[in-house]
């Protein structure tokens, strides 16, 4: 049985969310407030995490902080009145996968959570293969047209988090989080941009080649999926 936990302090919206999200294979908990939630989270398993952001006791944006900082990879939806443009940059560095805008359709928040859990079911992938690139994550083998392209061991990090996550927008701090993991206190502010720049340096070196990785301005970098 899937199991997704949905965070909405307003009662007539949560209990329509889960009459449209539950199915025979499918099952929703409930919270209204950050004290239920992590207490319903504790020791619990979910496919998904969907998220009311302004809450009675606090912001939801603090428990997605404080899941990713213990580690986990539950895709999380934030569900938020906020409609600027810096809401969603906060949403995403704080480590939501997604974010949706009240009032929504139950039929793109129904589109936004299967496309969600069908990416957190994906397995990684060992070897990926796209376009001229030929990437072996289990041999550390690049490849372009045939030909090895050597990476450095951060630029090998960024790649994979980068495809593993592709068509998605994964912002800055995540990438940092994720890349530098040797303990450092301090990275610079423009090591990701240098990394980004000698990674496309070597996969796109050919003026005629697809262009994979995306700048999102003011957010982060996305793999393309078809560039």
């Amino acid at each position: 049985m899937e199991r997704i936990f949905l965070l909405e302090d307003d009662e007539a919206l949560g209990r329509g969310i889960a009459l449209a999200l539950q199915t025979p294979d499918r099952a929703v908990a409930q919270a209204a407030t950050l004290a239920q939630a992590r207490a319903l989270l504790q020791g619990q398993d979910f496919a998904l995490l969907i998220l009311d952001v302004n809450l009675p006791d606090g912001s939801g944006l603090d428990l997605v902080r404080d899941l990713r900082a213990a580690g986990h990879r539950v895709p999380i939806l934030l569900l938020t009145a906020n409609d600027l443009e810096l809401d969603e940059v906060t949403g995403l560095e704080a480590g939501a996968d997604d974010y949706i805008t009240k009032p929504f359709s139950l039929a793109v928040l129904r589109a936004r959570v299967g496309a969600l859990l069908r990416r957190g079911a994906a397995p990684a992938a060992e070897i990926f293969v796209q376009g001229p690139l030929r990437l072996d994550f289990a041999r550390l083998e690049f490849r372009r047209d045939g030909a090895v392209v050597e990476l450095s061991k951060t630029e090998q990090k960024l790649l994979r988090v980068l495809v593993e996550n592709r068509g998605h927008t994964v912002p800055r701090a995540t990438l940092v989080d994720r890349v530098w993991t040797d303990g450092a206190d301090y990275v610079e502010e423009n090591a990701l941009s240098v990394t980004v720049r000698r990674l496309r340096s070597k996969l796109e070196a050919d003026p005629a080649a697809p262009r994979y990785l995306k700048t999102v301005y003011g957010i982060g970098y996305r793999w393309e999926v078809t560039p």
